[in-house]
Formats: C-alpha cells, sequence, structure tokens
C-alpha cells in the first residue's frame, strides 16, 4: 500500500473504534481522507478521544454509540450513520469480544448466545443493513475482523468466541459471492496485537510466549492491522474479495 491511497469523499462506519484495532482503523481511513462513524459501546470516552484525534489529523467524522447485542440499535447504528454522513461506502466489522473465558464444557447456554450474537449476529445485522447502501457507492467493500482462534479452536476458554469468528468467517465469503461485482468482501486474522484486549484475557506471560513463538520476534500493533485494512478498501484492493488476510508475523502459516 502506498502513502498515496485516497478515500476522500467516501463514508465509513468502523464498530468497536474506540480502543485498540478499531481506533486504529477509525484513524488510518480518516488520515486517507474518508468521514468515519466512531461506533462504541461501553467505551464512550473512547470514541470521543478517537474522533478528537482524527480532527486533529485534519479529518472528520461522528460518535455513533450502540449496543449491538440488540438488532434494533445495530440497524439504528447504520442509520444514524448514513443520516449524517449522506452515504457508506465502508463498513469495517471490528467489534467484539471473548466476553468471558470458558471451555465448552463448562459454558453456559445464555454465555454461548451472548457470544455469538456479540461477534456473529451483530455483524449480519449491521452488514445487512449497510447492503443498499454500499450497494449504491460505486466503491463499497466491507472488511470483518476475525481472530487467530479460528486457527488455534480457541485456547484457553476463548472456544466459543472462535466459533463465532468462524461463522464470520464463512459469511465473508458467502457475502462476498453474493455481493459481487457491487461489493468487495474481505476480512482480516490478526495474530497477536498489543492491544487492551490482552491486557485483560492474556497475562504478561503468556504474551511473551507468543512474542517468543513468532518468527519476526515480536508481536503486532493496532496500525500495522490498520495499514491492511486501509489498502482492502482502498482501490487499490479493486480485485481482491472473498480473501482471508493473516496478520501474525509468520506465527501460524497456512
Amino acid at each position: 500500500m502506498t502513502e498515496s491511497v485516497s478515500l476522500a469523499g467516501r463514508a465509513a462506519l468502523v464498530t468497536g473504534a474506540g480502543i485498540g484495532i478499531g481506533r486504529a482503523v477509525a484513524e488510518s481511513l480518516a488520515v486517507a481522507g474518508a468521514f468515519i462513524g466512531v461506533h462504541c459501546h461501553r467505551s464512550l470516552d473512547g470514541a470521543n478521544e478517537t474522533l478528537a484525534t482524527i480532527r486533529q489529523l485534519g479529518g472528520d467524522g461522528i460518535v455513533v454509540p450502540a449496543d449491538l447485542s440488540r438488532d434494533d440499535e445495530s440497524i439504528g447504528l447504520v442509520d444514524r450513520f448514513v443520516e449524517a454522513a449522506g452515504r457508506l461506502d465502508i463498513l469495517v466489522n471490528n467489534a467484539g469480544s471473548p466476553i468471558e473465558r470458558r471451555k465448552v464444557e463448562d459454558c453456559p447456554l445464555s454465555l454461548w448466545r451472548q457470544v455469538i450474537d456479540t461477534n456473529l449476529t451483530s455483524a449480519f445485522v449491521v452488514t445487512q443493513r449497510a447492503i443498499p447502501h454500499l450497494k449504491r457507492s460505486g466503491h463499497g467493500a466491507i472488511v470483518n475482523n476475525l481472530s487467530l482462534s479460528v486457527q488455534t479452536g480457541g485456547a484457553n476458554g476463548a472456544g466459543p468466541y472462535a466459533v463465532a469468528k468462524g461463522g464470520l468467517q464463512v459469511l465473508t465469503r458467502t457475502l462476498a459471492r453474493e455481493l459481487a461485482p457491487d461489493v468487495r468482501v474481505n476480512a482480516i486474522m490478526p495474530g497477536v496485537i498489543e492491544t487492551r484486549h490482552h491486557e485483560v484475557f492474556t497475562t504478561p506471560e503468556r504474551m511473551e510466549q507468543y512474542r517468543r513463538e513468532t518468527p519476526l520476534g515480536r508481536n503486532g500493533t493496532a496500525d500495522e492491522v490498520a495499514a491492511v485494512v486501509r489498502f482492502l478498501v482502498s482501490d487499490e484492493a479493486r480485485f481482491v474479495t472473498g480473501a482471508l488476510l493473516d496478520i501474525n508475523g509468520g506465527r501460524f502459516l497456512r
């Protein structure tokens, strides 16, 4: 990807953009010229910080809070953003969480449904609402954020999360076929990225173990993930759809 990538005149909705990878993606797309919808749920302060940074960088956007576990709020998220931006060209389904680490045999049905709704159903609802706008764009692009747990099977109690993200992987390829040629749909599979996610769900000792297991000798950064997303939604990737891009420093090779 070159620094000349331009998204000027386009509108991008990024879910889970108050922290981590979502924040980095929102800021990267804004630098390229897109008007950004900074979605958040619990991290409203973080979303406001993201928007403030975007404006410092010369971009613009709005904060659009929504609880994506609720279908009505997922639908309303898209409607409110389109009303403000006047269009929707790019959708980045980034929001997600393991919520709680539990092995499948010990996972209550209520938690299972919560994990599936948070990581898979929410992306389905938001995407379905966005499709008519993306088709009208002329540059419609979707990027879904998966997880390395799709390859590992969800180690250390992340099985339900892995299942949800595996469903999102299949949804990516289904949509790539169904929406072509009007909308391109791709997915990223980040490896171990230094974000608050791992501060919550991963011990420092395990993070060091991941670093040692990675051929490039380190864990990744949110900005490195954002650079790949920025490429995928740009016209430079206009012949790329249905792809799953690993961003893991070589830790897993398929």
